[in-house]
């Protein structure tokens, strides 16, 4: 049994990135970019106003003043109206600033005179002008590679007129549930069985993560049913097998890898929950095995199979962690046994508190959790105290 730090560098060292693809900027959404990009155009690419009102030339305004107004320059299309010391020009907000011109007054800081203004005010230098290049210059670097494209950064990425990004490749995945105890949701329940609540779950944080799900397959605890669904599962990038891993006389899942021609790369983890985890490779296929349990596979889903997705996505360093924020902790917890322990639980208000039963099987405070927090073995800590806990999203 290795440690969750030892089992998941072991799998990164595995793991690389997928080749890159070309992609709109419409697609581009959570992808991670597979080059560093230099901003083409400066931003503003021209000085305009920031308000309504009148380009003036500064040195020529006080309080007071009457100025001419000579021409309007709507936002749009440059006139390439000039101004002179005792002239102003109507602009509008975006409009580029007219020839000669270093300061914009507003609107309401005038009395509109006929053909001309009176200044209700002193008018300074730079006031209420947007330079070119004040907010990003040309060649300035706005994306480095690995970095993951959000909202804000698309709107930056359209401005520059980009229309299209060179991002990481898209990572194809099979996942298979094992377990004769199994029934789809919506068939009716015969004693003893259960509904498959992993390949929902499982099929979701893979969706989430932005990866393309090929195919969920359900396999009876059958040696020869596992091998043939591992054969065509190591046709992806990925493949996640939930169940089956343990020691039990029907786990098959390690002996079904072996005969299918993959390697294991480590099994056993020590942590709680999920220490029946395994990684193998077929191939170029990485192969991860998840506990039944559900709330082990989603614990597993998130410490390991989570940052190798990301690495093969293209993402780098702190991108493969999973978030963390400081939190106050909202009652006693303690962990009696030999491994770290993951607690489920909702951060709110600042404050993090445990939520339902702590059992690899108990979904109810799954459901209602929204961070982890990590104890140590032999821990107990008291309310109040801060602490460091994760998130997912």
């Amino acid at each position: 049994m290795i440690s969750e730090q030892d089992a998941r560098e072991r799998i990164l060292t595995h793991v690389h990135p997928l080749p890159p693809r070309q992609v709109t900027l419409n697609e581009a959404l959570d992808c991670f970019a597979a080059e560093e990009l230099n901003a083409p155009l400066a931003l503003p690419p021209f000085d305009n106003s920031a308000m309504d009102g009148y380009a003036v030339v500064s040195s020529s305004c006080a309080a007071g003043t009457r100025l001419r107004v000579s021409g309007e320059q709507p936002a749009g299309v440059d006139r390439r109206l000039t101004v002179g010391p005792s002239e102003a020009v109507r602009i509008f907000t975006g409009a580029a600033l007219p020839i000669g011109a270093d300061a914009v007054v507003m609107q309401e800081e005038v009395t509109v005179d006929e053909s001309a203004i009176i200044l209700q005010c002193d008018v300074a230098a730079g006031e209420f002008v947007r330079r070119r290049g004040g907010d990003i210059a040309q060649g300035q670097r706005m994306l480095a590679q690995g970095k993951q494209v959000t909202p804000q950064l698309i709107a930056l990425l359209a401005a520059q007129g980009i229309g299209s990004l060179t991002v990481g490749g898209k990572v194809r995945a099979a996942l298979i549930s094992t377990g004769d105890e199994l029934v789809a949701p919506g068939v009716a329940l015969q004693a003893g069985q259960i509904h498959d609540a992993n390949s929902a779950l499982l099929r979701a944080l893979l969706q989430k993560s932005g990866v393309d799900v090929v195919s969920v397959t359900h396999c009876a605890d059958r040696a020869d049913e596992i091998e043939k669904a591992v054969r065509a599962g190591t046709t992806c990038d990925v493949l996640i097998i939930t169940g089956g891993v343990s020691v039990g006389a029907r786990d098959f899942v390690k002996e079904a890898i072996a005969t299918a021609g993959g390697v294991l790369d480590l099994w056993r983890v020590a942590v709680k929950p999920g220490k029946p985890f395994l990684f193998g490779r077929a191939g170029s296929c990485a192969i991860f095995g998840l506990p039944g349990n559900p709330v082990s596979a989603f614990v597993t889903f998130l410490l390991f199979v989570r940052p190798a997705l990301l690495q093969m996505m293209g993402a780098r360093d702190a991108a493969l962690r999973l978030p963390t924020t400081a939190a106050r902790l909202g009652t006693a917890v303690q962990n009696d046994g030999d491994r770290p322990h993951y607690l489920r639980g909702a951060l709110e208000d600042g404050v993090f508190r445990p939520i339902g039963r702590q059992e690899s099987h108990a979904l109810f405070g799954l459901s209602r959790s929204d961070a982890l927090f990590l104890v140590p073995p032999g821990e107990t800590l008291a309310p109040g105290v801060m602490i460091d806990i994760f998130t997912w999203d």
